[in-house]
């Protein structure tokens, strides 16, 4: 996703200052009967997920190339109170490109089926089935799972010319086969922050007090799975839920391919020991902050993605990577540069800031994992980064 620092945020609406209340008492609920502090991963699953209230199922906009209020250069206020934007909203030729890797991919799996997870507005979904059908690819199911309801209602819009393909799923079956895609998925994923202060490793969580959220931190035996050198003070994530989300995929695939598209980094990256502040950042009308407390419901809470945890999960549940490099290398390999030859000055425009190393291209990362036999994925024949996971 991306954001600009230049844009102001808009003011809390009387519906938005319901909603905070609400989830507020939702949280302080919980909190409560779990005796007055709650684990960063609880507090952010229900900041972002509890029914109706969080930020993911309250039917707030989300994704989009304007915030609330936006004026143009003619002087007009545009905006539809979006959030961020994502790869699939800012160029069509994002899809279109992915299409020729996950055609490849059906075709060396031998299945007919795609399954994409936290699809948004529908947007990638559309460019993969424009794509695929121009190429000629059987695609017989294409299943979505979403958490959000108003998501999943602009899906159904958006993709009105693709209804006898497409299928929406509340949970996952006992076996799936075909090619998964998750794009900006598992960086919202509720992660465990664990601080070392003073030596210390502490597990961070989140108390009341007196009516504003606060930091409370309790000892704990949770450690990254890297040695910190060192004695200063370190805050760092560790990503239980989403490698039990790639091992749960992984033992219900089948047969057939997955492709995880995030920024993050590997390991040694991650947690370097320069690293100490973390990576969660909240997202909220185009702008970044460092904030969690602040504005619960109103914003997204990510975290950058630990690919080696995912690949070593991946391997857990009998898969094998395929192939990790960066965005730029993934898109530029799949065919991005012939396509941007034939395109508008704008989508030209905007497909750079998907490869270009100082926007989108080096700090988001692709990695492929495969439930069968091995085969040469294009989208990592040059630049491939397997060897540093």
């Amino acid at each position: 996703m991306t954001t600009d620092p230049s844009l102001p945020t808009p003011p809390v609406s009387d519906q938005a200052t319901g909603l905070l209340a609400a989830l507020q008492e939702r949280i302080a609920t919980e909190m409560q009967q779990a005796g007055g502090w709650l684990g960063f991963d609880r507090f952010m699953e229900l900041a972002l997920y509890a029914p109706g209230l969080g930020y993911y199922a309250n039917g707030s906009t989300k994704f989009g190339t304007l915030p609330q209020g936006t004026r143009q250069a003619d002087g007009s206020v545009k905006g539809a109170g979006s959030d961020f934007v994502t790869a699939p909203e800012m160029t069509p030729l994002f899809g279109y490109t992915l299409a020729q890797t996950v055609a490849q991919a059906l075709q060396a799996t031998g299945t007919f089926e795609i399954w994409e997870f936290g699809a948004g507005t529908g947007a990638l979904a559309k460019q993969l089935l424009t794509a695929l059908k121009a190429m000629g690819q059987r695609v017989d199911r294409y299943t979505i799972m979403d958490l959000s309801e108003s998501l999943k209602e602009r899906q159904r819009q958006n993709l009105q010319a693709h209804l006898d393909v497409l299928h929406w799923a509340d949970k996952l079956p006992d076996t799936l086969q075909g090619v998964v895609i998750g794009n900006e998925v598992l960086d919202a994923m509720p992660v465990k922050l664990i601080a070392r202060v003073k030596g210390e490793w502490r597990e961070r969580g989140v108390v009341l007090d007196n009516g504003i959220w606060a930091w409370s931190d309790r000892p704990t035996v949770l450690r990254p799975p890297l040695e910190i050198d060192g004695e200063h003070d370190y805050l760092t994530e560790i990503h239980p839920q989403a490698e039990a989300f790639v091992r749960t995929l992984g033992d219900r695939l089948q047969r057939g391919a997955m492709f995880l598209l995030d920024y993050g980094f590997p390991e040694a990256e991650y947690y370097h020991v320069q690293r100490h502040m973390g990576t969660v950042m909240c997202h909220r009308a185009h702008q970044a902050d460092g904030n969690p407390l602040d504005a619960v419901g109103l914003k997204d809470i990510t975290a950058h993605v630990n690919f080696t945890g995912v690949a070593v999960a991946a391997q857990d549940a009998g898969l094998e990577v395929l192939g990790y490099t960066s965005q730029a290398h993934f898109l530029m390999n799949s065919g991005i540069v012939d396509l941007m030859q034939n395109a508008s000055l704008p989508e030209r425009v905007a497909a750079q800031k998907l490869i270009l190393e100082h926007e989108m291209g080096e700090l988001f990362k692709v990695i492929g994992l495969v439930k069968g036999p091995l085969f040469d994925c294009t989208g990592f024949a040059r630049g491939d980064r397997m060897h540093r996971l």
